[in-house]
């Protein structure tokens, strides 16, 4: 079985799709980095680079991003990575 090394959400605080995001992970004890692109200009930046857009949720697993999704869209860019 593939494990993923790294996960990074980019988010905000005030973000819903972040916060729905953010509790997919945790119930499904995927350990991930959150990185606060409000309060990080050059965070911001990566994931604009990354992403090529300036949406949250943006999430980066081993280089794959998948960027303004619903929990739906998150289940399926994780399971196509296991």
């Amino acid at each position: 079985e593939q494990i993923m090394k790294q996960i990074k959400l980019y988010s905000r605080p005030l973000c819903g799709w972040c916060q729905d995001a953010k509790t997919y992970l945790k119930e499904h004890d995927l350990p991930f980095q959150e990185i606060d692109v409000g309060r990080d200009r050059a965070a911001y930046e990566e994931m604009i680079k990354l992403s090529g857009q300036t949406y949250v949720p943006t999430i980066v697993v081993d280089g794959k991003v998948l960027a303004d999704f619903d929990v739906e869209q998150l289940e399926k860019f994780l399971a196509k990575l296991n």
